[in-house]
This record gives structure tokens, sequence and C-alpha cells, in this order.
């Protein structure tokens, strides 16, 4: 019997769309980090909660490593969310040591992603984006448990590990004591195209992955985001692709952010 359990609501949030992977190394936050950016570029009231707790690394994509939310209202106990390209941001990168280490067990997890949440004053938001952490722990089921989350998108890689272990995160949401709607597939690093060589493609890490996992789970492929040096050397300096002014990559993410408003609409 499915367990019936009371969500929290987050004043003023419409849609919570979370990014999952079953693995590290796919390059989830980046296309978390990438996603909000086009969103907020379109207009739409943008939020993006980093959900990892134990490897935080939004602060840093974003070069706001330093910053600190503050209080807005004592009385309630709110913070404000850290602002960027748009992006109203939290994470608890602001609040720990960058260089040190996070050593908590999953109650202390949990209470402290639920707070990320509840303790920050939103304001009108149509999209708040969640990064999640590799796998299907504490933070996964804490946050799918205790809100209403509109939709995931799973990111892979093409390579057949990287798959399988998307499949499982996937298959997470689908679970009967969860049942989270799949948005659809976005398969990173699908290949590498020298800049002397445009015609040319490398597949690298493997072909089709994205699109045989997508055929499984009965979802759409999204996009296709090729291997591209320079957004993730941006990314180490707190930059975004836009500043690339690569044409490739905007037409890519507006296309993913284009499918993502189409299949879960800001409703009023």
């Amino acid at each position: 019997m499915k367990q019936i359990v009371e969500k929290i609501l987050i004043p003023g949030v419409k849609n919570l769309i979370v990014v999952a992977s079953g693995k590290g190394g796919v390059g989830k936050s980046t296309i978390s980090a990438n996603l909000a950016i086009t969103l907020a570029k379109k207009g739409y009231k943008t939020a993006l909660v980093d959900a990892d707790i134990y490897g935080p690394s939004i602060p840093k994509m974003f070069d706001i490593e330093n910053e600190r939310p503050v209080l807005s209202d004592v009385e309630s106990n709110k913070m404000e969310p850290i602002e960027k390209y748009g992006v109203k941001i939290n994470s608890i990168g602001f609040f720990v040591d960058k260089d040190k280490s996070i050593i908590w067990r999953g109650p202390m997890v949990s209470n402290a992603i639920t707070q990320l949440f509840t303790d920050t004053h939103w304001g009108d938001i149509d999209y708040m984006i969640i990064d999640f952490p590799p796998g299907t722990g504490d933070i996964q089921i804490t946050t799918v448990q205790k809100f209403n989350i509109n939709g995931a998108l799973i990111v892979t890689t093409p390579q057949e590990i990287a798959v399988n272990d998307a499949r499982k995160g996937a298959e997470m949401f689908l679970n009967s004591s969860i049942e989270v709607p799949l948005i659809g597939l976005v398969e990173n690093m699908s290949w590498f195209t020298p800049k002397l060589h445009p015609e040319e493609k490398y597949y690298i890490f493997g072909k089709d992955g994205g699109q045989k996992l997508s055929s499984e789970l009965g979802t759409p492929l999204l996009v296709q985001v090729p291997l591209i040096k320079e957004v993730g050397e941006v990314a180490e300096h707190g930059e975004n692709y836009c500043n690339l002014q690569n044409e490739e990559m905007n037409s890519i993410f507006e296309k993913l952010a284009e499918s993502v408003t189409q299949i879960v609409p800001v409703l009023s």
C-alpha cells in the first residue's frame, strides 16, 4: 500500500524540476546550471538548488563561492538566495568550508536539504531546477517525498556503464512509492568535433546509448550535447556557455529549455 506523505509547499514556486543521474561525472551540474540560465534568458523566473550536499559545485560554476545568503526576515528566519545570470541560487556550499569534507549521517543530510528549500525566501518562481547528487540515496528520497516534484530530467553519457546507472536512477522516479514523471533524457558528451575539422564527429564514449535508454523507458531523448572543451573551461572560471558565443550550444540549450517548458508548462 502506498504511503501518503503530506507535501511541503514552497510559497511562490510553481514548478520543481530535478536533474538526476545514476553516476557522477556525466555533467549533470553543467546541464542544471545552463538549463537554469537559459530559462532565465527566456524570461522565466528561475531558481537553482544545489542539492549535492557532499559535493556542491554550483557556487564554483557561478563564481559565487565567497557569497553568503543573508537573513531577509528575522522573524521567519528566511534567507535571501544569491542571484546571478538572473537565477536565484542556494547551496550548502555557501555555508561550509570548500576545502573540507562534509561527514554527515542520513538525518542530518535530510534536514539540511529540507532547510535549503524551506528556509529560503524564493519569491515568485516559474521553474526551480534541482541539481541532484549521483545515485538514489537520502537526498533524492527526502526531496521527492517531501516536495511536489513536477518532473525529472535524466542525464547520461553514451557509454554502457553510464546508461546502466542512468536506468537505475530513472527507475527510482518510476517506483510506485515515488511516481515522479520523467520529462526526458539528456545525453551529454555525445561526440567530439575538432575545431579544425567541424564536419567530423568522434564518438569517444560510444554511440546511441541515450537513444537506446530512451526507447527502453518510453521517454524522449530531448537533446544530445557534444563534448566541447571550452564549456568545461568557462565553468571552471564561474562563467557559462553563453560567454562562448557558441551557436551550437546556444541552440542545444534553447531546445532543451523549450522542451521542458512545453512538457511542464507554467500554470497560473
